[in-house]
């Protein structure tokens, strides 16, 4: 599944650390005067007034000259609106779009009722992305963005004013939020070329140019704390103040229809899977947090919680988590929960039984955490707070301002790290997953391939998206699907993050791509892969642009390389064969993944747009064996079809290959899934390139081969062996053999009944 970054990321970090150290007033934010402060690494210093200074936009930095800079003024009215202005299209609006005017009418009540926000009216509202534990993908509870806007993507931030109204999103979401937002709102769309997009920062400056004093609200549990810090750095010398509301405003419109938080339990995730006792990874947190000194560490990232004590649940769609906070103490441990999300194997496993002891667990309400930071932090002297890092954004704004600043040590979560590398049994377990989940593919893509061909009806995207999910859950350990399946046919497939609904289901035909992104949550692991595939005849243009594709993908794989290399040199490898003929694509290339967990994981990421992203240390990391990421690039032409192609990669030591004391590394796919053969231009692909493919091929027939005649999916198998013909290295390649079209029946078709039958005997000899 593809990932980019949060808008507030996109730029360079660049606050000193008075912006998140000094004093801040629980309503306003004030730039203060120098003080001695604490800084991120713990280390006191003079913090000054004089920021550096430092060029938001990286074009900025090329364009030196003076005509150069005049030709970068920004676009404050937003791109371009497909079907607006509506007097002038109504009728012709898109079938997902939704009128917004009632609820930004509503909205914009409660921002001038004094009873809502707490004291004097707001001129302005901040919208985002976030629950209060800054979670990626949110409970359907807290979706207000969605709710206010009507747009669905997941990266995402709205500002409304009381006559304007505006959204933020990043080079995934741009067609999708056009498509989706209706004409009230202004599309800002972030990381597009041409004339440079205005931060929200600079928008909302230029629309209160030469006012007095401007009030912009935001809920201060659901902005990360170092995005308000940012932002109210940014607006220090205007005259606009963040306020921080403490009644959500979206909430008080929300009252009808609004979903409940589902009432499921967590449970405990068996050293089986986890491979290591939590009591374990706490020992390691504390070390950690003896070499920074710090007293106390506050853990606000639901899927490091589940991680750290070995424990799962239902709380978020798609990631297998509990909504709690955790406290750690070197004396004590501390639980902010549901009481009625844990069941008795949950306190068992906790040890949370008469805990007064280090090392068992005290359970508190979920609620109280506010209070008790406030009463706790007085007994400490130093108290970790994490940081943004990678795709984790860090603790909330209100977490922060209930420690006191003074306390306050801003640094990525230990966990980030000590849950990257994954443990042997995690590691193994995440294999054994990527198989049973290529088993389930293949039987899922040659179900498909044949109900189509046979022209049988109900073929469309949600039918698509429906059958893969349901083809994973006959997996043993399957828990669900990893995220949300997408699967775009046509112009859809060119959505790099499209997902089908009931508005826009479209059928699937023969003469465009199918792109099927999708992936499923084991006990024993996470797994993520996207294939593309044509029941026609494809095009050359098709065949080309899913050639450079899977081009990119097999240079990325098939590299060695020493391990001091940064994860942002690695992502020329993939787009360089579409950059020779000036495409690209406008998302990252690869992402971390977690072991039953979230499926894009910090701090792993293989993107350009990460060397901006310099904020604590956290970009640029260096890779380990036993890392798991993916490796996923794409091409997209609007409104015709698209290609992605994602495999999961392990990476492991390339012991046969030294320099002095250097140590390479090299990757190991993982996602074993076999490739479309009509899309491929063979004479594209250089001998290294076919090397490569044979050798993937011969993996998928030996490794999921196996386990498909074990499960007796014959159906799966014969397709899947279809799929996988080895292919000349050298010279030209007879097309009809390598897409398996001979005039004589293919060898696997012969024997399939043989095959069949000695199957079934052999299963009831030695297995019954």
């Amino acid at each position: 599944m593809l990932r980019a970054y949060p808008i507030e990321f996109l730029k360079p970090w660049f606050l000193p650390c008075s912006v998140f150290s000094t004093p801040l007033s629980s309503s306003t934010m004030h730039y203060h005067a120098p003080a001695k402060v604490k800084g991120v690494n713990g280390v006191s210093h003079v913090a000054t007034n004089n920021p550096r200074k430092v060029n938001l936009d990286p074009r900025i930095t090329r364009a030196r000259d003076g005509h150069a800079l005049a030709k970068l003024a920004k676009n404050y009215d937003g791109s371009k609106r497909f079907l607006c202005p509506l007097n002038v299209h109504y009728g012709n609006q898109p079938v997902d779009r939704k009128d917004s005017s009632l609820r930004l009418r509503q909205l914009r009540n409660e921002m001038v009722r004094v009873t809502s926000v707490g004291g004097t009216s707001l001129d302005g509202y901040i919208v985002t992305s976030d629950d209060e534990h800054q979670s990626e993908s949110v409970d359907p509870r807290d979706m207000r963005r969605e709710f206010l806007t009507g747009f669905h993507g997941s990266a995402g931030t709205a500002v409304v004013t009381l006559d304007k109204a505006a959204l933020w999103t990043d080079g995934r979401y741009h067609l999708q939020a056009d498509q989706q937002l209706d004409c009230n709102w202004l599309l800002m769309k972030e990381g597009r070329d041409g004339v440079p997009v205005p931060t929200i920062t600079d928008w909302l400056k230029n629309e209160f140019r030469n006012q007095g004093e401007v009030r912009i609200g935001a809920d201060p549990s659901l902005v990360p704390a170092f995005t308000w810090y940012k932002w109210a750095y940014e607006l220090v010398n205007s005259s606009i103040k963040l306020i921080a509301v403490s009644n959500n405003l979206v909430d008080l419109i929300w009252q009808v229809d609004r979903p409940n938080y589902n009432t499921y339990h967590a449970y405990p995730l068996e050293n089986e899977f986890a491979g290591r006792p939590w009591l374990d990874k706490i020992q390691q947190i504390r070390i950690e947090m003896r070499v920074s000194e710090a007293d106390a560490l506050v853990v606000t990232a639901l899927d490091e919680i589940a991680w750290i004590f070995n424990i799962r649940g239902y709380d978020l769609p798609n990631t297998p988590v509990l909504r709690a906070y955790a406290v750690i103490e070197h004396g004590a441990i501390h639980l902010y929960a549901p009481k009625q999300k844990l069941l008795r194997s949950v306190d068992t496993h906790l040890k949370m039984d008469a805990c007064y002891h280090a090392d068992c667990v005290k359970w508190h309400n979920y609620t109280s955490i506010w209070a008790e930071l406030m009463t706790m932090s007085q007994a400490w002297n130093t108290i970790w707070l994490p940081a943004p890092c990678g795709y984790t954004q860090g603790a909330s704004k209100k977490i922060y301002s209930s420690i006191p600043s003074e306390k306050r040590l801003a640094k990525p979560s230990p966990v980030i790290n000590l849950r990257a590398e994954k443990n042997e049994v995690e590691a193994d377990g995440m294999r054994k997953a990527h198989v049973r989940d290529g088993v389930a593919m293949c039987e899922f893509l040659a179900y498909m391939e044949e109900q189509i061909g046979l022209k049988s009806d109900g073929w469309d995207e949600l039918q698509v998206a429906r059958l893969a999910n349901e083809f994973r859950l006959e997996q043993h350990f399957n828990r669900g699907t990893s995220f949300p399946t997408i699967a775009g046919y046509g112009k859809h497939a060119a959505l790099p993050h499209y997902e089908p609904t009931n508005l826009t289901n479209a059928p699937i035909g023969k003469e465009s791509t199918l792109l099927i992104d999708s992936g499923g949550q084991y006990l024993d692991g996470t797994t993520d892969v996207t294939r593309t595939l044509h029941f026609g005849e494809p095009t050359r243009e098709q065949k080309q642009a899913y050639t450079r594709v899977l081009i990119g993908s097999i240079q990325l794989s098939s590299l060695t390389f020493p391990e001091d290399l940064r994860t942002d040199q690695l992502d020329v490898l993939a787009r360089q064969t579409l950059w020779s003929v000036g495409q690209d694509y406008s998302h990252g290339t690869g992402h971390g993944i977690g072991h039953f967990a979230s499926v894009h994981e910090s701090p792993i990421s293989v993107s350009l747009t990460q060397d901006t992203l310099g904020h604590l240390g956290c970009n640029s990391i260096k890779l380990k064996p036993a890392y798991f990421l993916s490796n996923e690039p794409g091409f997209y032409k609007e409104d015709d079809f698209g290609v992605r192609l994602e495999n999961v990669l392990e990476v492991v030591r390339a012991d046969k290959i030294s320099r002095d004391d250097e140590k390479f590394l090299k990757f190991r796919d993982v996602t074993l899934v076999p490739y479309e053969p009509k899309l491929i231009d063979v004479d594209m692909l250089s001998p290294l390139h076919r090397r490569w493919l044979n050798n993937y091929n011969q993996r998928v027939r030996e490794e999921v081969g196996a386990e498909l005649k074990k499960q007796l999916r014959m159906k799966g198998f014969i397709w899947m062996m279809e799929k996988t013909r080895s292919i000349p290295e050298w010279g030209s390649v007879k097309e009809d053999i390598f897409l398996g079209h001979s005039h004589s029946a293919p060898s696997g078709f012969i024997h399939f009944p043989l095959l069949t039958i000695l199957s079934l005997i052999f299963h009831l000899i030695f297995i019954t």
